[in-house]
């Protein structure tokens, strides 16, 4: 799986080569309006002649509407399934940009190059494409590998510290999941780290670990959705209030509280490592303000989660730091109550 990951500030002279030494009929490139303005720079020198696709940021674009313009303009330029399309972005134009390529005449080549530190750890790598349906987060999506990934820790120079610290979340989270000492070794440095290129090469070399042993999600992959049942549920909500929103790692960061209060509750970590975590967290993000109202339609929207089955809430929990249990079932009211704790704590 990591045979086609490169990481690096020489990630993008791979584009280059791959780009010389494929036979690719057409090169497009997927941007939206910041990414033009602050990445394609540095991307266009290592391009041949190519078209550029430009769509509007943000996750509130992620739609149907906007595939259909992406895939006009596909047709437009006369893409066939010998073309590549680069996507340059975070997780919105790289789960999007996937998804239009993975269907459009039945597939055609794609390359992620990803330029948020969110992406980078986690939406670039594993296959998954995808798009939000019907208010729900990324309800329409497929399985489909990129010929490519390409991380170039640079890109991290162009983003606002919040979504540094959105991106880092994810980082959290696969220590949580899978490596208890490198958490001990970074929580007490944190954001302060000097040395990105390495927190995302351990990052992704263990995303790519639990994806090679289960591509399509049929089982162990679940483990990297440790935070993502309530905080998806939480992020859903919040994202169709004007105002309110917040971005991915934010929330994924508030369920991986809740998640871990559960995990005690259930009494598969003991009180001081679910002490660590929240202390660490609430150390490095903001609190979100959400009312009793708030909570109880938060919880219901847990329901929508694509890991349930049948009425079941099925849920990534923690069995001590560093070990991830998936397909736990949990409670609307056990949910309720975590979310009580945090807006309590």
């Amino acid at each position: 799986m990591t045979e086609h990951i490169h990481i690096g500030h020489d990630a993008l002279r791979r584009l280059e080569e791959l780009l010389q030494n494929r036979a690719f009929t057409k090169v497009a490139v997927l941007v939206d309006e910041n990414t033009f303005r602050d990445c394609y720079p540095l991307l266009m020198p290592h391009l041949p002649e190519h078209e550029l696709i430009q769509v509007k940021s943000g996750e509130a674009h992620k739609t149907l509407e906007t595939c259909a313009y992406i895939w006009q303009r596909m047709t437009e330029l006369h893409l066939d399934r010998w073309s590549v399309l680069v996507n340059l972005g975070g997780g919105v134009i790289g789960d999007m940009g996937g998804f239009c390529a993975a269907v459009f005449k039945r597939g055609l080549h794609f390359v992620q190059v990803p330029t948020t530190l969110l992406a980078q750890v986690d939406a670039s790598v594993g296959g998954k494409t995808g798009i939000d349906f019907d208010g729900l987060k990324n309800h329409i999506g497929v399985y489909k590998e990129p010929r490519a990934v390409l991380i170039n820790p640079a890109f991290l120079q162009t983003l606002p510290q919040r979504q540094v610290k959105s991106g880092y979340a994810e980082i959290v989270k696969h220590w949580f999941i899978a490596d208890k000492a490198k958490f001990q070794e970074q929580r007490h440095i944190g954001l302060f780290t000097e040395d990105w290129e390495d927190l995302i090469r351990h990052s992704v070399e263990i995303k790519a670990q639990v994806v090679k042993a289960d591509p399509l999600e049929g089982g162990y992959r679940k483990v990297l959705n440790f935070g993502h049942t309530v905080g998806h549920a939480l992020e859903t909500y919040l994202m169709d209030l004007p105002g309110r929103e917040i971005l991915h790692g934010e929330a994924i960061a508030v369920g991986m509280v809740c998640e871990a209060f559960i995990s005690k509750k259930k009494e598969l970590l003991s009180e001081e490592e679910f002490d660590k975590i929240e202390t660490f967290l609430v150390s490095v993000y903001e609190k979100v303000s959400i009312t009793e109202e708030d909570i109880k339609k938060i919880s219901v929207l847990a329901l929508q989660d694509k890991k349930n089955t049948r009425s079941t809430i099925n849920c990534t929990l923690l069995q001590g730091i560093g070990h991830a249990v998936y397909d736990q079932p949990i409670t609307l009211q056990e949910i309720e109550e975590s979310l009580r704790h945090y807006q309590l704590s």
